[in-house]
This record gives C-alpha cells, structure tokens and sequence, in this order.
C-alpha cells in the first residue's frame, strides 16, 4: 500500500511536470494581452470596451467590473517581468469612474463623464485586491492610498443587519453576499499586513466569523447570499466565492497562526473541486474560476501540494484547446468579452509563475 501511494504521488507530480512545465504560458500571455489592446481598448480615451461587438457595446466603454480582471491581470503580468508597466493604463481608466459623492469616494460601475451609475462594494474590493498584491510588490504608496479610500468606501456598506457584513450595492438593502464579504475580508487582511494596524484585522475576522457562520454550505462551498430582512439564504453557489473565502483561511492563518482558518480553508479547497470540477472542467465563467484559483495557490504556498492544482491546469488546457476562437479570442460567448480574456490572462500568468516554483 506504501508502494503504491508512493506511486500514485509520483504520477501526479509528473503529470503536474510534463503539463505545466512544456506549455509555453509566455506566448499565451503575450497573444492574449496584445488581442485586448487591439480589440478591447480605446486608445484615444484610454479606456476599455466591454466586447469585441460595437452593436452590444451601445457606444458605452467597459464596466469597471471587467477592470476588476484586467488590473488583477496586469498585476499578475508585472509579476513575471517587473520592469514593465502594465497596471499603468489600467488605473488610468480606472480613474475615470471614480466619484467622490457622499458618504465616501469610490468607484461606480460606469465611466463617470458617460453616465452616472450605482456603486457595487464588490468592484471597488476587487481594485483594491489586485492594488494591494502590486503594493506588497512595488511598495508604491499611491496603491496603499487608494486601497484605503476605497476600504473608508466599504465601511459605509459594513453594518450589523443580519449580524453583520457588507452590502453588495450602495443604497441596497434587500441582501448580503458572499461576493462582497470575501474579498472585503481580503482588503482587510492585506491593509492589515501593510500597517499593522489591528482595526483592519478586527474587520477581517469580524466578518470572516459572519459569512462562515452566514453563508458557509453543509457541502463545503458557500452560497451566494443571505436577504434581508426575511434571511432567506441564496442557495447559489459561485466559484469565486469558494476562491475568497478560501485564500482568506490561509490569509488569517499566515498573519495569526491558529490553525482553525488553515483547516478551513483545506475544507473549502477539498469541496471546491468535488462540486465545482465536474466532467473534466471547471463551470464557464473564467473570472469567477480565476479567483479560485488565487485561493488555490494562496493554499499551496503553505502547503506545497501540486496535486491539489493539478484540475486547475488541465481546466486551463482544455480552455486554450477547445474555446479559443477566430482572432484567438477566448470564450464560448457568441461576442468575445474583456472579463474573459483578462480572466485567462491572469490564469496563464499565475501558471507560469508556477512553473518556476
């Protein structure tokens, strides 16, 4: 029995090899990455479009939701060679949907001078995801600023209806989702491992405690809401909320070592395949699996379990061979969209990352 659990290791590290280690991510990233700046992206206002199709597009730019990808991409980007520049353009757009009405400066949903929209807690958390990871990097004191501003944003959605937790949208009140509490937590938790002030970490598992006991599923992954007043749950379930609440486990576990968070997190990873990895893939929504993915990784820098990534990798495969189109535009959608490029982008960035690990 040794010999072959020995056997069956050693067959998952060398699948682990032979896939991740011969696939040529660089050219990939630098297809994908060139492909949204041709056809994805509006020079001349320095913004992005939401799809490859003007008729859809209505005249309008992108959402700030498919940014919420893009920066992430361009961190993920940078990563791998630092000298480059690539948040750069994306904050820049970025800054074109930023308002400062009362109660707090945040970001709407879309650009500014083109029409004034709703403020979803959720977008500005995942900016400030993706600013705090290139801060950890670069140390650029604009992107701790901002991470902060859009965190004095949150607290003004943080409230104790329904015990506790973040409102998805500004001026909403009918409910309280996984999708803003998880990366809310991780705001929290990065500010905190930048300042060290205790009240971030206060937040973190303030609310961490809230959606666990809240929103945590019997099978392992959470559901995507709670409405208020009635608490009916929304039994939904998303892989990006796994993907939070997961990399925010191994988050809490890094900065206080109680093992409890490290537990749940290897029980939110362990269901997360079970439910989500159905018929050799993963669902088809790549951004949402893109934050998965984050919560994945974040778990394997602690326990060095390649095994656990292998269903990521081959996922990956089976996209770039089955569901890339004309132009090498990715996606099963009949218009090609920028969340779901960007999406591969930082899927393909990450995996080369890996590769060198």
């Amino acid at each position: 029995m040794k010999y072959l659990s020995l056997t069956v290791i050693l067959g998952f590290a060398m699948a682990f090899n032979s896939i991740a280690q011969t696939v040529d991510y660089k050219s990939r990233i630098q297809l994908i990455n060139k492909n949204i700046y041709d056809k994805l992206y509006d020079e001349k206002a320095g913004l992005y479009l939401e799809t490859n199709n003007a008729a859809e597009n209505k005249g309008n730019h992108s959402f700030l939701w498919p940014l919420c990808a893009m920066i992430q991409a361009a961190n993920e980007m940078e990563v791998l060679e630092p000298s480059k520049k690539y948040i750069a353009p994306v904050i820049k757009a970025i800054d074109q949907y930023y308002t400062a009405r009362p109660p707090a400066p945040g970001y709407q949903a879309m650009v500014v001078k083109e029409k004034t929209d709703p403020r979803f807690y959720d977008d500005n958390e995942w900016v400030a995801i993706a600013l705090m990871d290139a801060y950890g990097r670069t140390h650029n004191k604009q992107y701790l600023e901002t991470s902060k501003m859009i965190y004095r944003f949150l607290l003004t959605g943080l409230n104790n209806v329904g015990g506790g937790g973040f409102y998805w949208e500004e001026g909403n009140f009918k409910g309280k989702n996984t999708c803003s509490n998880g990366p809310g937590i991780l705001v929290a938790l990065r500010l905190y491992q930048a300042t060290k002030e205790k009240a971030y970490l206060d937040t973190a598992i303030k609310v961490y405690n809230w959606t666990k006991k809240n929103l945590l599923a019997t099978n392992g992954v959470y559901y995507d809401a709670i409405k208020l007043p009635s608490l009916k749950i929304d039994s939904a379930y998303y892989t990006y909320n796994a993907g939070t609440m997961l990399q925010s486990g191994v988050v809490l576990y890094n900065i206080t070592k109680d093992k409890k968070y490290l537990d749940d997190a290897r029980n939110v990873a362990v269901a997360s395949e079970k439910y989500f990895y159905r018929n050799g893939k993963l669902p088809n929504n790549y951004w949402f699996n893109a934050v998965l993915i984050r919560g994945y990784i974040e778990l394997y820098k602690v326990d060095k379990n390649k095994k656990q990534l292998q269903f990521i990798i081959d996922d990956a495969e089976r996209i770039w061979k089955d569901e890339k189109y004309e132009q090498n535009l990715i996606g099963k959608r009949k218009n090609k969209t920028l969340i779901d490029q960007a999406a591969m982008l930082e899927t393909y960035a990450r995996l080369q990352k890996l590769k060198s690990e």
